[in-house]
């Protein structure tokens, strides 16, 4: 576990990788503080102490869910616990995420849930249909069952993959970049999908350069749980 120094007196939004790869974690971290930081709040990021270094299955997605929950509580019964405003779970199937927002007085989002929330309205509030283009084929199902749990399967269009498998497209970021381009395609033009997910915590800056240079709307995990985490605190003053 691995946290950034929190500054004296400012609310602490944590960010916890339930994967082990602490580079996965600082990038979201940057991502998160994008959105956050303007709200004078800080973000602390928490890397699971163990587990897999890219959740790839449902087993990992599962096991995970315990590592969360322990690096989370720690957290809070440590010296700043007091300071921890909320908590986002950035793993995109929100491993352990129900169990907290059970157990906490704070909000707990998932960056699967603040996903699926902004993939399925419209800016005009309307809902839409949507789909997800992720590296990760056996976790198809355990995403199609979080849409459900969000009770948007009716508008959800389905699950786009990339040719190659995982843990060899995190090793070649340009590789990744073209193939979630070419699920992102298949997913609009095949599946009438009007925005499409990035599907992975560690898919996160591919998910900002794509909603960079695709005309379609790229829904970014991190920044979506980070503003459904903002609606949901106390505002101060």
């Amino acid at each position: 576990m691995d946290t950034d120094t929190p500054r004296p007196s400012a609310r602490i939004v944590l960010l916890v990788n339930p994967n082990t790869n602490s580079s996965t974690t600082a990038m979201m971290v940057d991502l998160a503080k994008e959105t956050l930081e303007p709200h004078g709040l800080q973000v602390v990021g928490i890397t699971a102490s163990s587990g897999p270094s890219m959740i790839v299955d449902p087993v990992s997605l599962a096991e995970s869910a315990r590592h969360v929950n322990e690096a989370v509580q720690n957290y809070l019964s440590g010296p700043d616990g007091g300071r921890v405003a909320g908590v986002i779970v950035a793993a995109i199937g929100d491993p352990g995420r129900a169990q907290l927002d059970g157990e906490l007085d704070i909000p707990v989002m998932g960056i699967g849930q603040g996903s699926v929330h902004a993939a399925a309205h419209a800016r005009d509030g309307k809902l839409r249909r949507f789909g997800m283009a992720t590296s990760t084929p056996l976790l198809v199902d355990a995403l199609g069952k979080l849409v459900a749990a969000h009770g948007l399967s009716e508008h959800f269009a389905g699950v786009r993959l990339t040719k190659s498998e995982p843990l060899a497209l995190a090793a070649d970021p340009e590789r990744q970049f073209h193939e979630l381009a070419e699920a992102v395609s298949a997913a609009t033009e095949n599946d009438g999908s009007q925005a499409v997910i990035i599907a992975g915590g560690p898919l996160s800056a591919t998910a900002r350069r794509l909603a960079e240079t695709t005309a379609v709307e790229i829904i970014q995990p991190i920044p979506s749980a980070c503003r459904l985490l903002l609606a949901a605190l106390p505002q101060e003053g």
